[in-house]
């Protein structure tokens, strides 16, 4: 066994594992734990104090020359071009075109395919596209080369080369891309692993989105103010190999659940900061007053759980377990899972890890001076194309009622000679008695998705799309709550309310479900939480798609397997409720109808909306349904909940979740006849 590290000592502020016997056999017990260790920090971004290091085995490597590759070349001249065995249409550039289909095996030595064209192999297809040549070399490869000049061309908003443009666009979405994938493969919770609960992003050195992964809309769109409160609160002590965690609502937060994870990334000489990286997961349990802490009774920001301001998390590569441990541990509601938390946590510092690993490399690649240039390009690239989408607005209001009796209002008011637009929640009812207020990184959010899907360009959300918006939130409303007002709602149910608002006004499509529809159980050893989906909307020119995720939720539900596994449950049905959707010239999606049985005693919670206000059609389109929520007792009694409960179920109790489906778009009447 190899003792853990101690600080202060090595590279890094780390000792290297060290042991008595320094040797064994020969071999250097003492090399192969500090080699250990750098990898570890390289490859997670911290060292485990907790854990020692036991070598249970030696393995050795032996590498040879490998023999070189025989590629003769064939000198034997080729026929003239086969005909095509078929000509078909393709897509490209915009355009559709003819385009001729070749087989591999008939191309020979000199042969040349002008695009458009499809070379068909056994295991493959090649596209040639138009302006494009492929020539078959005598080593019998098919070489690609450019056949007439690229038209010149220009990105849209920024002096840039809009291939570069385009590379940089999707280098940085592919390195949050990769943070997600670490993230899912070594986090140990349901929540994060299996449902996908998670949302990885890069920002600039001021706090300022560059790039997001897919992952959660309305993560992503609030990740920002959880980066600015770091850099507020923790600026000047920023350090290489440190990483700062932070949960905290009215600080940079959305809800107790979504603890931030965020690590800057330096320059090689460890002084100037060039990005921040930040991954956040939604935690199964945070304590509070019912296990999940998403209880509908909760009506302060105590009794929902542990709030986490901007604090260490790993200092000089070291891991700071028993400091985060005793801040899960010292609120009111304590956690009710640290080890899983701390697990989870590790996880997330490892995706930024990723990140930090992956940003070097690009900087390697190009230069750190062409990095920082495209990573202001992709912004006002971005917020060109919002300004584009403005130019076609026109002034609009809303108003959208929720279950409480609540209302969210807006006015857009469009000024489209300078292509920019206002977009105002005054009038929307004040903080809420409930937990269902919005902080306002959560109404941004959902203003930021609105605008950017309403973009056709293939551009990361970022900062730049905000540029042309101006965003107006009475504070004291339920969109912009003051403490110590409850929020465990507001990031779920109301950010779906506000999105709706959103495309109401501007006419883009019907109502969506307009909730996430949370149920978590458990009990003080196991918490579990899921949000369950429905029919999206229909809009103008296309119908809805049955049970998906829509808008500010983009998780997904835990397999049945998995769930069965890991909890005293059974999971009895999940159906399509066949023709719940809004019906119109274009449909909506239909609902689904999920039921769980549970084994054991465990407390039950639904956060849910749309019971008794239906998500609202448009131009003539019906309005969809609305959910039901019940349990079904061991007696065989159905009894209905409220659309916000909280219930104790014995062993044979279940539950079952009917969801609210989304509005129709158009008078049903003017549907063609099929």
């Amino acid at each position: 066994p190899l003792t853990p590290p101690r600080k202060g000592e090595g590279n890094g502020g780390v000792a290297p594992y060290t042991t008595s016997d320094h040797t064994h056999h020969g071999v250097d017990l003492g090399r192969i734990a500090a080699d250990f260790a750098d990898l570890h920090k390289s490859r997670f971004g911290f060292i485990d104090e907790a854990r020692g290091l036991i070598v249970e085995a030696i393995e050795v490597e032996c590498f040879g020359g490998g023999s070189d590759l025989d590629e003769p070349e064939r000198e034997d001249a080729a026929d003239p071009l086969p005909d095509p065995e078929l000509t078909t249409k393709v897509f490209s550039n915009g355009v559709a075109s003819d385009a001729a289909v070749y087989r591999r095996e008939k191309l020979g030595v000199g042969h040349v395919v002008d695009g458009p064209a499809l070379i068909v192999e056994p295991n493959q297809t090649v596209v040639v596209e138009d302006g494009w040549r492929a020539t078959v070399t005598p080593r019998d490869h098919l070489v690609l080369t450019r056949a007439r000049p690229r038209e010149e061309r220009r990105a849209v908003g920024a002096e840039a080369d809009p291939v570069m443009l385009e590379i940089f666009n999707n280098l940085f979405m592919s390195i949050a891309e990769q943070m997600g994938l670490v993230l899912q493969n070594t986090a140990s919770s349901v929540n994060i692993k299996e449902r996908l609960d998670f949302s990885c992003a890069i920002f600039a050195p001021d706090g300022a989105l560059v790039a997001n992964a897919p992952h959660m809309p309305v993560h992503l769109g609030s990740m920002d103010r959880s980066v600015e409160a770091v850099l507020k609160r923790a600026g000047g002590k920023l350090r290489p190999r440190s990483v700062y965690v932070l949960n905290a609502p009215y600080d940079g937060g959305t809800h107790l659940p979504d603890i931030t994870v965020v690590t800057p990334v330096f320059d090689e000489a460890d002084e100037n900061l060039l990005f921040l990286v930040a991954s956040r997961g939604h935690h199964a349990d945070i304590g509070g007053i019912a296990p999940g802490s998403m209880s509908p009774r909760a009506t302060t920001i105590e009794e929902e759980g542990v709030t986490i301001d901007v604090t260490p998390l790993v200092e000089d590569g070291r891991f700071l377990e028993r400091e985060i441990r005793g801040i899960l541990g010292s609120a009111r509601y304590p956690a009710r899972n640290p080890d899983q938390n701390v697990a989870d946590l590790k996880a997330q510092v490892a995706a930024n890890a990723k990140g930090v690993a992956e940003l070097n490399k690009m900087i390697a690649s190009f230069g750190l001076d062409v990095v920082e240039a495209y990573m202001g390009h992709v912004q006002d690239n971005a917020a060109e194309s919002v300004a584009r989408v403005i130019e076609k607005l026109d002034d609009a209001e809303f108003s959208y009622e929720m279950d409480q009796g609540a209302a969210i209002r807006v006015k857009i008011t469009v000024d489209k000679a300078a292509r920019r637009a206002k977009v105002d929640f005054t009038g929307t009812s004040e903080q809420q008695p409930s937990n269902f207020n919005a902080p306002e990184p959560v109404t941004r959010a959902a203003v930021l998705y609105a605008f950017r899907v309403m973009v056709d360009d293939d551009i990361p959300m970022n900062a730049g799309c905000l540029r042309p918006i101006e965003i107006v939130v009475p504070e004291g409303s339920m969109l912009s709550p003051k403490h110590p007002a409850a929020v465990v709602a507001g990031n779920v149910e109301t950010s779906q309310a506000v999105v709706d608002t959103l495309f109401g006004a501007l006419k883009a499509m019907a109502a969506a479900q307009g909730t996430m529809n949370n149920l978590t159980f458990g009990d003080d050893r196991r918490q579990y939480y899921e949000t369950i989906c429905s029919g999206s909307p229909a809009g103008p020119g296309f119908d809805g798609t049955d049970a998906v995720h829509v808008h500010m939720t983009n998780s997904r539900l835990t397999d049945p397997e998995i769930l069965e596994q890991r909890y005293p449950v059974v999971l009895e049905e999940f159906s399509v409720r066949k023709g719940s959707g809004g019906r119109g010239k274009w449909s909506a999606g239909d609902g689904v109808r999920r039921v769980i049985r549970f084994l054991e005693p465990m407390d039950c919670a639904i956060l849910s909306g749309h019971r008794r206000v239906a998500p609202f059609g448009m131009e003539g389109g019906a309005d969809g349904e609305t959910g039901r929520n019940f349990v079904r007792r061991t007696n065989g009694g159905l009894a209905q909940l409220e659309g916000c409960d909280q219930i104790s179920v014995d062993a044979g109790d279940a539950v079952v979740i009917e969801t609210p489906t989304g509005g129709g778009w158009g008078r049903p009447e003017e549907t063609p006849s099929s």
